[in-house]
């Protein structure tokens, strides 16, 4: 990406032309964070089977599915712990030896842990310990250093935020947050770093609007959407597009006072006529996703203008049946020739079963064509989604509101999923991550019988450990090992003998001590 602080700055009459350069001058979403009721209600439907145009489509074949999982969206009580009071939603999953290298990371809404990183078992190895609403929780680059990403802050019961970016180096310590400027507050649909330095984010402000032209007040309320580009260190904005500015009231698919919008009367009852969802870049031009007006447009970092529109009620793509997409999420230029995006198909007015679509763009033709889509047994998310490419080859889908993500094979096969994640996720990736938490191991003991004891032991976060050195004694002074075994799970339970004071030690695999719990009392 062009930096940009290596262009020249904005000519007055660039600025009067294009205010949004201003910078120096300086979905309605259905979802829900984990401390306000989920969206469970509006997940739940009946999903009318659509039919798919044979061309290269991907359904899943799955191995199998868990005994005792639940796949009717209703999670199954959540996990706990004793040597820690975090908690995560009970997931479950099956899997193949198929799947990709690193670690599952989620945003279960609705109770538990709102973001957690899980093992290929879905058991958790970190869940976020602060209890704050967590969304888009992945890996990125930050100053050449893996670091892990989320949005957090608190959601309104429809679904809109008001947080920040959140990032964190290898030992969970906070290396720095990022918030939308001018005044705006930071929405929870995108948080994407750039080689730059910067980061892109949406912002959901409301503002006078007449909505006259789609059935609403003259004298109204509507959600408009910013997308910026903030410096994360300085926290400079660099880009600061308006929606309202470019994409007209009767481009969106939603009704005042419908499903998916309020009527606009109020502020409180404000409009969403766009709702932006995801933000692509390459070095000149943003792909920008509106949920609400059913298009993908692709818009001039230096300008502001929109340069095309895919999809919607003014398409300069004529785009083929079997591509088409509605209410759609995630959308990610992935090469010259090549888009994706989660195609939900189904909310106002619309159903089918939702699908990760692989399209093929011919810019010289304006033409649409599918090349892939991915598909396992009618999920169908209403709301949220993604697609992710993995190193080895594999895709991993996130079906959103419908709890679920599966990952495929090249070939389209199902070699993973995972179930029950919450009331629904907003997206659900796969990382290689290390973990080395800049915390103690957290240990509880539990007096048995007379000559024994229960030991808990884990560590939230810590990816390398092998295996847990049990230490015992009299005093914290005098302390003696009475128990070497292999880390199992999140948390590691084992009996050993009685003692005054008891106290645990992480292990590497080649034996060194990654870490040790404080001495506890029995």
């Amino acid at each position: 990406m062009k930096s940009r602080q290596d262009e020249p700055e904005a000519s007055a009459q660039e600025s009067s032309n294009h205010p949004w350069l201003l910078a120096k001058v300086t979905r309605r979403s259905l979802i829900a964070s984990s401390s306000l009721a989920g969206v469970g209600a509006l997940a739940v439907g009946a999903f009318a089977g659509r039919t798919l145009m044979p061309v290269q489509k991907v359904v899943a074949t799955s191995t199998g599915t868990p005994t005792g999982a639940h796949t009717d969206g209703n999670a199954a009580a959540d996990r706990t712990f004793v040597s820690t009071k975090l908690t995560t939603p009970h997931i479950t999953c099956w899997a193949t030896n198929a799947v990709g290298a690193g670690l599952v990371f989620v945003t279960p809404q609705g109770h538990g842990s709102a973001g957690a990183i899980l093992d290929s078992a879905a058991r958790p190895v970190w869940m976020e310990p602060s209890g704050a609403g967590v969304m888009d929780l992945r890996v990125q680059t930050f100053e050449g250093q893996q670091v892990l990403t989320y949005w957090s802050g608190t959601t309104s019961k429809e679904g809109h935020g008001s947080g920040q970016g959140v990032i964190l180096d290898a030992r969970y310590r906070t290396v720095a947050t990022v918030a939308t400027g001018n005044g705006l507050s930071t929405d929870l649909h995108e948080f994407k770093l750039t080689a730059a330095g910067t980061a892109l984010l949406i912002a959901y402000p409301t503002v006078p609007a007449d909505l006259s032209a789609v059935g609403g007040p003259s004298k109204g309320f509507m959600l408009d959407c910013h997308v910026q580009e903030v410096n994360v260190r300085t926290k400079e904005v660099l880009l600061d597009w308006k929606a309202s500015d470019h994409i007209d009231l009767s481009e969106t698919y939603a009704t005042p006072g419908g499903a998916l919008a309020k009527d606009g009367t109020t502020e409180a009852n404000a409009f969403d006529a766009y709702h932006l969802n995801s933000v692509d870049e390459q070095p000149d031009v943003l792909l920008v996703s509106s949920r609400h007006t059913h298009t993908l447009y692709q818009i001039s970092r230096t300008t502001g203008d929109v340069q095309w529109r895919m999809g919607g009620k003014k398409s300069d793509y004529k785009i083929a049946d079997n591509a088409a997409y509605a209410w759609q999420h995630d959308a990610r230029r992935r090469s010259a020739t090549q888009i994706t995006v989660f195609d939900n198909h189904f909310a106002e007015g619309t159903t089918g079963t939702s699908r990760g679509l692989f399209l093929a763009i011919d810019e010289t033709t304006k033409s649409v064509t599918l090349e892939k889509e991915l598909a396992d047994a009618g999920h169908g998310g209403n709301a949220e989604g993604n697609v992710q490419f993995l190193p080895n080859g594999n895709y991993m889908v996130g079906w959103g509101a419908d709890p679920s993500a599966t990952e495929f094979a090249p070939d389209g096969t199902a070699v993973f999923e995972a179930n029950n994640i919450g009331n629904g996720c907003y997206r659900v990736y796969r990382f290689p991550w290390v973990g080395t938490p800049d915390s103690l191991p957290d240990l509880a003991a539990q007096k048995g019988d007379s000559a024994s004891m229960k030991v808990f032991v884990s560590w939230n976060g810590a990816t390398e450990v092998s295996s847990w050195r049990i230490l015992t004694g009299d005093s914290a002074s005098a302390l003696t090992q009475v128990a070497l075994v292999p880390r199992r799970g999140f948390e590691t339970q084992l009996a050993v003998a009685v003692a005054a004071v008891v106290q645990a030690q992480a292990l590497a695999k080649d034996g060194s001590v990654l870490g040790t719990s404080a001495a506890v009392t029995a």
